[in-house]
């Protein structure tokens, strides 16, 4: 692994930040001073910054289709977890990476890397999420316009801008008739309590269904049905590590 790379994974800065500690001569690589940000860390490697020895911890990483009705925690007395899920060898502290409501399905993030979680649940971070949307009634432009540029929903301050895609609409047939379902995409920088739904219920068209299909950097492989997971390729590691530094 490349040096500024190995110092980057062990939570010392973005890959530029790491760059300008080793070119101020602060990172000893087996006992050397190291010039350049290349050069390669192994296994048997010993790092040194500021004095410190620098050791890369191996955490785990899982995207997980979350299905209906498994509650995001560690362990629950009542309901199956999403950690009761991943049914292959993990380490024992693995956790969520925030939530998604029992009836939400979804991306989720599951690791055993703490620093990591807290950077991407930061608020001060503003990392995205997009959510796929299905509520009730017809979105007018206006209903949008308050969705993108912020509604209260009874906290002290108005939700962030959001962003809305791929906009729809289609009828169902249900007991009372037909009616209007409106389908879109919507992305936020922030992550309230049940925020969605109060964002649509502010606007009186309730959520009917809803969906993460992504977090930062990390888009909810379509392969994977609800339930599935699989361990994070190291591109999917190294793009949310870098956007959460």
């Amino acid at each position: 692994m490349r040096l500024d790379k190995y110092l980057a994974h062990a939570g010392l800065g973005t890959r530029s930040e790491v760059k300008k500690i080793i070119r101020s001569g602060r990172v000893l690589l087996n006992g050397v001073l190291a010039e350049k940000a290349e050069e390669k860390v192994l296994d048997s490697s010993v790092v040194i910054v500021d004095g410190v020895e620098i050791s890369l911890e191996t955490y785990e990483y899982f995207m997980l289709n979350k299905p209906t009705g498994v509650v995001s925690a560690t362990q629950d007395q009542t309901d199956r977890t999403v950690v009761d899920l991943i049914t292959c060898p993990h380490h024992k502290e693995l956790f969520p990476v925030g939530r998604l409501d029992k009836d939400t399905e979804g991306l989720l993030l599951l690791t055993d890397n703490g620093a990591l979680a807290h950077q991407l649940l930061s608020p001060a971070k503003h990392v995205s999420k997009t959510y796929l949307v299905y509520a009730e009634g017809k979105l007018t432009k206006g209903d949008v316009m308050l969705l993108e540029n912020g509604v209260d929903i009874g906290d002290e301050t108005l939700t962030r801008p959001a962003k809305a895609a791929n906009l729809s609409y289609y009828e169902i047939l249900g007991q009372e008739g037909k009616s209007v379902q409106t389908r879109l995409e919507l992305t936020i920088t922030e992550g309230r309590y049940h925020q969605i739904k109060r964002m649509f219920a502010k606007i009186g068209k309730p959520v009917q269904y809803l969906k993460r299909l992504s977090m930062g950097g990390l888009e909810l492989d379509a392969s994977l049905s609800p339930g599935e997971f699989r361990r994070l390729t190291e591109k999917e590691i190294n793009s949310i590590v870098n956007r959460s530094a």
